[in-house]
């Protein structure tokens, strides 16, 4: 049987090795999206034509916007960066489009996983940081501009992957939540209405259906048509719905959810997944840009 984790995920399994590794929704996602990229690398990067065509103008059209965000984002000397940026940017993207699918978790929405991200940011940003000022020099940037900001700075150092990793999660996760808690109101909110209308029978259904088609058809012969249609389309609706409630067609179906939290669902994650894909993108190409300055900055010699 599943069970669920403390960052929300269902555990499928656990693998016993090294303690235990436990494989969850994130993992199962994680892999799928990673398969995906992989598919699609390989299958756009067949067969490339000297004058493009088709799927090719997009694809080539995207890398170039890509490279050219690179360029002006971190300057033309960490163009070398551009796959590792591309393949953050769609994998964050994917990761959370995947949780339209329904049965498949958003792998943005577990905040392991952005948290993985942005350590492994950090530790490139330290590294190239290192590789360009030397360990002590590195050191020594702590105490800038003066000594008693270095506690300041080694905390701004821990906060920055951690201010990545829950911007990203909390949006992602939040719409969830927020999505979640629309669809349990409108759920309850369906069983009570049309549970009352169809408490005495089928005689009150039939009535608002036939007031409702009443309305329709008088929208059309008088002004304020507007309000006469919608108030004949409400009223339609739910006495239909009513009937077959009453007849136990669609007995606790929470129909009067259906619709509103997929709209939602949209918004977070394709709207709300696009921004945090790039917000997080731009901040990755920001951090490493800075610690990668130009070679007449650090004296190094390509």
């Amino acid at each position: 049987m599943s069970s669920l984790n403390v960052s929300g995920a269902f555990v499928y399994f656990v693998i016993p090795i090294l303690g235990g590794i436990p494989i969850t929704q994130t993992t199962v996602s994680s892999l799928i999206v990673t398969i995906i990229l992989i598919v699609l690398s390989i299958r756009l990067g067949r067969h490339l034509q000297k004058r493009p065509t088709g799927m090719q103008v997009l694809v080539e059209k995207g890398v170039s916007m890509l490279y050219r965000m690179v360029a002006e984002t971190m300057g033309e000397h960490n163009l070398y960066w551009t796959p590792f940026i591309g393949t953050i940017f769609l994998s964050s993207i994917l990761g959370s489009l995947i949780g339209m699918t329904g049965f498949l978790r958003s792998m943005t929405a577990d905040l392991s996983c952005t948290l993985v991200w942005a350590v492994l940011v950090s530790l490139l940003i330290w590294y190239n940081n290192i590789k360009n000022n030397g360990f002590i020099g590195w050191l020594k940037g702590f105490t800038e501009p003066i000594v008693v900001m270095t506690p300041m700075n080694i905390i701004g150092e821990i906060a920055q992957p951690v201010s990545m990793a829950f911007r990203h999660f909390g949006n992602v996760a939040g719409g969830g939540v927020i999505t979640s808690i629309l669809y349990l109101a409108l759920s309850l909110l369906s069983n009570a209405v049309l549970g009352l209308i169809a408490a005495n029978g089928v005689l009150i259904p039939i009535v608002l259906t036939v007031v409702g088609v009443g309305l329709i058809v008088w929208s059309k012969k008088k002004t304020h048509k507007k309000w006469s249609m919608i108030l004949g389309i409400v009223s339609s609706v739910l006495g239909v719905f009513g009937l077959l409630q009453a007849m136990g067609v669609l007995e606790g179906v929470p129909v009067l959810s259906f619709g509103i939290p997929a709209v939602l669902s949209c918004y977070f994650d394709i709207f709300s997944g696009f921004v945090q894909a790039y917000v997080f993108s731009l901040l990755t190409m920001v951090y490493i840009g800075n610690a990668c300055p130009p070679p007449e900055e650090t004296g190094a010699v390509q």
